[in-house]
């Protein structure tokens, strides 16, 4: 039997040449289907990856009870001193905590094509960068605390306009110009940085919107939970910060998960036909062939499994083909949604999810046209060739 599907198969694959424009109609479709798929699966992979960077299980992040996002909690100033009093949270070197109450709000900028967004303007308190390690001034200086002066994350220059060292930034009490340039790897590189008091004075806030810790060892959490949630002076929400830029990601990968499946999805169904089609005309093309074939003694299993892999060896040729073109314009590509700044990645684990997609299409599409070539009675094969 494998002996016989081997042949059939063999025959099937050399006289491809003969059939070449009508195969193509496979390999392009599903180019078309997998380049498009993975091209927007690029734009979530990168983002699930600059968050999980971004998330720190050795930090803490506290919110206000119940905000679902930084932007939407508030912790008034005294509220801020009783969870960095908390236990649980490492000490720095002179005993103070480390702890840095946070402040984030939204800044009016201009794409590079034009179009007006907003990107996030970061407080930095004294403990922001002793809390990141990760941080790594590239150029210019640090702002100085107290004065209207901003750095601006490498990510921004390929996002934004008039944002290098030297340039300005309008807030609320004026022009901030943009001191030094910085990365940490993670959300931070598209955004903006300054002295928290001093932000909060020319935004006009009286209340922080999150604090960060650094805890003192992988267990320390639980501890530092207990003391936030049981004492009745506050109503704040511990999490780690893995945990909470997981939840974050949580809904937006969903969103675009089910834009980039349902268009696949779509796609898919219109490279089923082409399929379909293609494999009709194959099999009635080789009409003499395969009734010559069964009147040898080939049984009708060889020949249906030779059409099925003939589709499936056309569609993953084009699904290679269309991962090939993803991944050489996509991966490792600058990106940017909303305030956001990372690299679109083509992983491996998508390219191999994009290649049981078009076995799945050459299964449904070459599964009827197999049977037809199986059940065709010779006699009447070779009287209509």
């Amino acid at each position: 039997m494998l002996r016989q599907i081997g042949i059939v198969s063999l025959i099937n694959f050399r006289s491809l040449r003969l059939r070449i424009w009508r195969s193509l109609v496979i390999v392009i479709g599903m180019a078309c289907v997998v380049g498009v798929l993975l091209s927007m699966l690029s734009l979530t992979e990168g983002l699930l990856e600059v968050y999980q960077k971004t998330g720190d299980p050795g930090r803490a992040l506290v919110v206000s009870t119940g905000a679902q996002f930084e932007a939407s909690s508030s912790i008034p100033r005294d509220k801020a001193r009783l969870v960095m009093d908390a236990p649980g949270i490492a000490k720095a070197a002179d005993g103070s905590p480390l702890a840095d109450p946070q402040l984030g709000v939204g800044v009016p900028v201009i794409r590079l094509n034009g179009r007006p967004a907003y990107t996030g303007l970061r407080g930095f308190g004294p403990k922001a960068l002793a809390l990141r390690p990760e941080f790594r001034l590239v150029s210019g200086r640090m702002f100085r605390p107290g004065k209207h002066e901003l750095i601006v994350g490498v990510g921004a220059h390929t996002m934004f306009r008039n944002m290098n060292v030297g340039d300005k930034v309008i807030l609320p009490d004026g022009e901030w110009p943009i001191v030094g340039s910085f990365t940490t790897g993670d959300l931070l590189d598209g955004q903006l940085a300054g002295d928290t008091d001093t932000v909060m004075l020319a935004v006009h806030k009286t209340a922080y919107n999150s604090v960060l810790v650094r805890l003192a060892s992988p267990d320390s959490f639980t501890t530092f939970k207990r003391a936030l949630t049981t004492n009745p002076a506050l109503a704040v929400d511990p999490m780690l910060q893995s945990e909470w830029y997981k939840k974050q990601s949580d809904g937006f990968s969903t969103f675009f998960n089910v834009i980039a499946y349902g268009i696949g999805i779509i796609m898919a169904i219109g490279a089923l036909f082409g399929c379909l089609n293609t494999m009709y005309a194959a099999v009635a093309a080789r009409g003499r062939e395969i009734a010559t074939l069964r009147a040898l003694g080939y049984g009708a299993f060889p020949v249906a499994v030779s059409v099925i892999l003939e589709a499936m060896l056309l569609s993953v040729a084009g699904a290679l083909i269309g991962a090939a073109i993803a991944w050489a314009l996509y991966n490792g590509a600058d990106g940017g949604f909303g305030g956001s700044f990372f690299k679109l990645t083509v992983s491996p684990a998508m390219i191999g999810m994009a290649l049981l997609w078009a076995v799945a299409v050459a299964l449904l599409g070459g599964i009827l046209p197999s049977i037809r070539a199986a059940r065709r009675p010779v006699v009447e094969a070779l009287r209509a060739t």
